[in-house]
This record gives C-alpha cells, sequence and structure tokens, in this order.
C-alpha cells in the first residue's frame, strides 16, 4: 500500500531556531541549520522526559473529553469555552450520552459479543479499581473485526479471573471492556490537555501487549531476537528471525523470570544512538535498585508496593505487586544498554552519563539527580507497577499520583523552562477505542496453535494489504501489524500550544523520531517504524521571534496529586 507523508509544520520552528528542513526518504527530517550536529539542540527543548503508562486507550480517558459529569462529591472539570473538541465517542448533555456511539455502539449490536454486548458506560471515581483485559496481539485484531470495531467484549473482554474478583468487573463481566473514565476521575491528564497539548490520532506502532510497545518507543523496532532461553513462546518467525509479539523478559536480566522466555534484540535502540553523538540519556525504572528495602520488609527483585484493590486475593490479601517488571524494561533488551545486575552508579553525578550502570537507574535516581541539578538531556521513566495506571493491579487514582508528583517536581525545577514532558502509553490493555487504525505495515503470520500471537484483522494469519517493511536487505518483516490501538499522548511544556488537539498521525516510535531530530542522531535502521512516524512538532509553538524568554513560573501547573485540581500550595 501507498504510505501517504505529512509534511511537518515548521514555520514557527524554523523561525525561531534557524532550522533548515532536509527532505529525503521517508517523513521530512529536521536539522539545525549551519550546524554539523554537535551536542546543539533543533528546538528550544534541551531536556526531553518520557513518561511512560501502562495500558490505556484513548477512549478509555478520553471518550466524552472535554465534558465531564461533574457528579457532587468529585473533582470538578469545566473546560474552557474555546477548548476544541476531539474524536471521542460524544459527549454529555444533561448528564445525557448525545452520540450513536454511546447509545447504540456496534458493540452493543453485535450478536457475538452474546450476553456481554454493551454500549460504552462511564465508570465512577469509586470504580477505578478494575480487572485487566485481553490485550494479545491477534486477540487485538480480532477486537477490530476487519475495521468494525465491533468485537471487544467477545475478543478482548476479560471476566472475573482467579487474579480480580467478579466485583471489579462492576457488573458488567466481559462488556466491561466498554467502559471508560471521565475527567473526575483522570482528572489531572484532563487538566493538563487544558493547558498544554494532547494527540487524538496517535497510536500503537504494532497491536499487541507491553513489550512490543516498549521496543517501538525507543527503537521502532521488535525485530530481530537474536538469542533466546527457555522458549519462544509470545515470538512469530520472520525471514530466519524472530519477532516479539508477547511479552518475554530481557535476556540476562537477574530479575528476568527462571522459567519465562527471555529475549536479546539485535539492531539499535536510541540509547545506543544517544550515546554515540555524546548526548547523556538514561531510563529510570521503579523497583530497579536493588539494594533497597521497602516499608513491607521486600527487598531485591522481589521489592513490592500495595497497589490496586482489584490486585486484592486470598493470597495476596494486602494487594502488593512487586515494584519492577523485567518486560517494561525499555533497554535491558538489548547487550549495549544492559544493566543485567542492576548496578548502581557511582555517584549522582554519573547518571545519564557512561559508567558502571550503564545508563539504567531506579526511578528515585532521576529526582536525585534533579535534586543536584543533574538532568539528562533525554529521560526515560517508568513507575513502579502500582503506579503505572496497568489495571489489575494499578489504577487510575494511583497513576494520577505518580503523575502528578513527578511534574509538579519538573516544574519547580530550573529545568521546566527547556523541558519538554511526554506522557505516553504501551498499549490499550484492550479497552474500547471506536477509531480504526490506519494500517501502515502489514504483517501475514499464522501460527496454527496460538491464535492470540496470529494475525487475526482480516481472518486468520491477515493483517492489512500489501508489503510490510523490511529489515534492510530486503526481507519483509511479518508480526509488526500496525498501526494498532489509538492512545493518549500529551506533551507538557513551556513551548506546547495550549488547550491544543492535534490531529497529525503519530504513533509510539514518533517520539523516537523527536529525539532523533531533536538531538541529530539519524535514524535506527533495520526496518524501524521511525521511518513511518508522524512528527510531533505540530504539538509546539516557539513564537515568531526566537525562544520564549521565560520567568521561572511561567506556565506551570501545579496539581494536586489526590484530586488532579489546581494546588493553592
Amino acid at each position: 500500500m501507498q504510505i501517504r507523508r505529512r509534511k511537518v509544520a515548521t514555520s514557527h520552528l524554523m523561525a525561531a531556531t534557524g532550522l533548515a528542513l532536509i527532505i529525503g526518504a521517508g517523513s521530512p527530517r529536521i536539522v539545525l541549520a549551519g550546524d554539523d550536529g554537535g551536542g546543539a539542540t533543533a528546538s528550544s527543548i534541551e531536556h526531553l522526559v518520557v513518561i511512560f503508562q501502562e495500558n490505556v486507550s484513548f477512549d478509555h480517558y478520553f471518550a466524552t473529553y472535554p465534558v465531564a459529569l461533574n457528579p457532587k462529591g468529585e473533582p470538578g472539570v469545566r473546560a474552557s469555552d474555546d477548548t476544541p473538541t476531539v474524536n471521542g465517542l460524544g459527549t454529555l448533555i444533561n448528564g445525557k450520552p448525545d452520540s450513536v456511539l454511546l447509545t447504540r455502539n456496534p458493540n452493543s449490536l453485535n450478536p457475538a459479543n452474546g450476553s456481554n454486548a454493551t454500549n460504552p458506560f462511564r465508570l465512577d471515581r469509586s470504580q477505578a479499581a478494575t480487572c485487566d483485559q485481553d490485550h494479545d496481539y491477534g486477540d487485538e485484531q480480532a477486537a477490530f473485526d476487519q475495521g468494525l470495531m465491533d468485537m471487544f467484549p467477545a475478543s478482548v473482554g476479560q471476566g472475573a479471573t482467579s487474579s480480580c474478583d467478579a466485583k471489579y468487573t462492576w457488573g458488567k463481566d466481559k462488556g466491561l471492556v466498554m467502559g471508560y473514565f471521565d475527567g473526575n476521575t483522570v482528572t489531572a491528564l484532563w487538566n493538563y490537555a487544558q493547558h498544554y497539548a494532547m494527540s487524538d490520532n496517535s497510536y500503537g506502532t504494532t497491536f499487541g501487549p507491553s513489550t512490543p510497545g516498549l521496543l517501538n518507543l525507543v527503537a521502532g523496532n521488535t525485530y530481530p531476537v537474536i538469542h533466546t532461553v527457555n522458549s519462544t513462546s509470545g515470538l512469530v518467525p520472520s525471514d530466519g528471525s524472530l519477532t516479539v509479539v508477547s511479552d518475554p523478559d530481557p535476556l540476562g536480566d537477574t530479575c528476568s523470570a527462571a522459567t519465562r522466555t527471555q529475549v536479546q534484540m539485535g539492531g539499535k535502540n536510541i540509547g545506543d544512538l544517544l550515546s554515540a553523538r555524546g548526548v547523556a540519556w538514561g531510563a529510570f525504572m521503579g523497583g530497579f535498585d536493588l539494594t533497597i528495602t521497602n516499608p513491607n520488609g521486600t527487598s531485591g527483585c522481589d521489592r513490592s508496593t500495595p497497589g490496586s484493590a482489584s490486585n486484592r486475593t486470598s493470597t495476596n490479601p494486602t494487594g502488593a505487586t512487586k515494584d519492577y517488571i523485567p518486560h517494561h524494561a525499555f533497554f535491558q533488551y538489548w547487550a549495549s544498554t544492559l544493566n543485567a545486575n542492576h548496578t548502581r552508579p557511582g555517584s549522582v553525578w554519573e547518571i545519564g552519563k557512561n559508567g558502571p550502570a550503564n545508563h539504567e537507574y531506579d526511578l528515585h535516581d532521576f529526582f536525585d539527580a534533579l535534586k543536584v541539578g543533574n538532568l539528562p538531556a533525554v529521560s526515560v521513566l517508568k513507575a513502579i507497577a502500582a503506579e503505572d495506571g496497568h489495571a489489575g493491579y494499578s489504577d487510575p487514582l494511583l497513576e494520577q499520583q505518580f503523575l502528578v508528583n513527578t511534574i509538579n517536581t519538573i516544574m519547580r525545577s530550573p529545568f521546566w523552562r527547556s523541558t519538554a514532558i511526554v506522557i505516553a502509553y504501551d498499549d490499550s490493555d484492550g479497552w474500547y477505542d471506536h477509531q480504526m487504525s490506519p494500517i501502515v505495515n502489514p504483517s501475514a503470520v499464522n501460527v496454527t496453535d496460538d491464535s492470540a500471537d496470529s494475525d487475526q484483522l482480516n481472518g486468520p494469519g491477515k493483517c492489512g494489504n500489501g508489503t510490510p517493511l523490511n529489515d534492510g536487505n530486503g526481507n519483509p518483516i511479518q508480526g509488526r501489524c500496525g498501526y494498532g490501538p489509538r492512545l493518549p499522548l500529551l506533551v507538557v511544556s513551556p513551548f506546547t500550544k495550549e488547550n491544543f488537539v492535534d490531529h497529525t498521525l503519530t504513533d509510539q516510535s514518533s517520539v523516537l523520531r523527536f529525539i532523533e531530530e531533536n538531538w541529530h542522531t539519524g535514524q535506527i535502521g533495520g526496518g524501524s517504524f521511525d521511518q513511518l512516524a508522524g512528527p510531533l512538532w505540530n504539538m509546539f509553538d516557539f513564537g515568531d521571534n526566537g525562544p520564549r524568554q521565560l520567568s521561572a513560573g511561567q506556565r506551570r501547573l501545579i496539581l494536586d496529586p489526590a484530586t488532579g485540581q489546581p494546588s493553592v500550595k
């Protein structure tokens, strides 16, 4: 199929920073006019912080944006009159749904969903704890049902399981997958959207769960797997190698499960490119520091924290979940960026630079470094599991605490005036989203013993039409059908457009592309999706007369982590 390229909106960017537009293969690329790439950035953004959260579709958090129900006793959100609408499910008029997608949804009308056929419904703030949904590679495609978007309860809906009590399906059984929150629960995110920029046209690079999402974020590639141990479960064949479509652990990580599939990736990631340019960067994972003992007495790889109420079972009465999840660890999958034993940095000043930690740190190291004035140019953050937003062990209110505390800390630092914070997600968890994604990269994989790992969009073993991206040697890479489900994407920065909704087609690897362009790293190669990714530049406004001269408090939005509302403190 033919890929239509979108042009970068460059007028403000070029005026502000002296940019030259270099057009070659793929989408237009940005370089700094007259500069060889050195340490300079292509914009006024000198620091990027990517907060990569878990398992949320766009409609799950923004279905009725910017109109919330605002019941008594919950944090209220009332949007500015000039707030743009989004491609959501509709809004509420006097508390009642006003659109066909809310009142006669295809999933409520499809008999294949059986007793679980239901319209989308609002989950109240008191219902923040929910059961996890199915988000396997093939099952998500089956839910899309050739673009009809009407098989979610039957294909990815999850009722009660051994790890999640029936009460956390809130009376909907597998129809829970149609649930959504509004600004009375995800209050902080709606407030950030009001003051900064968000996208309603951004997608998972491929279908599937967490690991493909994080690999696409930092490399644009879930191929090739060059080493495996234990099994090849969750990996699919592609021209003599393997592609990741599930959640294997990183090979060599001391915390990887002894019996779980473990893999090592070939090719390069953005950390490799940044290091080659001498740019400071770091990955900061909650629970990565194995020298710490938590308040509940847990330590090492088993450090844990009480999470969502839905995680409480007879065998886990406190609801505690491990802080560190190996298959969420971005850079542990490559030998070049692996910190196998979670070796600690030599000092807080080493963070972001070459050293024994190999750019891999605990989340607390980010705040320790920020406190003393050492913020790497590029930081990728992962919350402890209890605060990452993943249904089944986390929830939107626990996630909000992490997001707000993190962003407040950055805003109060001297670095705020030169920083962009990206809030993105690794996958949809299977939660319903009504928007069929554009299939920019097809795939044909038929794993007969496990349809969850097979392509299913257009029937067994098929997802889209045309020729997939190749590996650089002319071999098409299978098992990477995408784009996958639509996901939230917000950018919080002094340089974003205010109360802005971007409709530019983007995906997880658009964040990768932004890093490549802003720090002049070049592209990944090897079939990376960065060559297809849409740009993020349209979410920014650098001014017509050069970079803004920001006062210490300009465009800060300090929120209360409990309510998500502007703080008086």
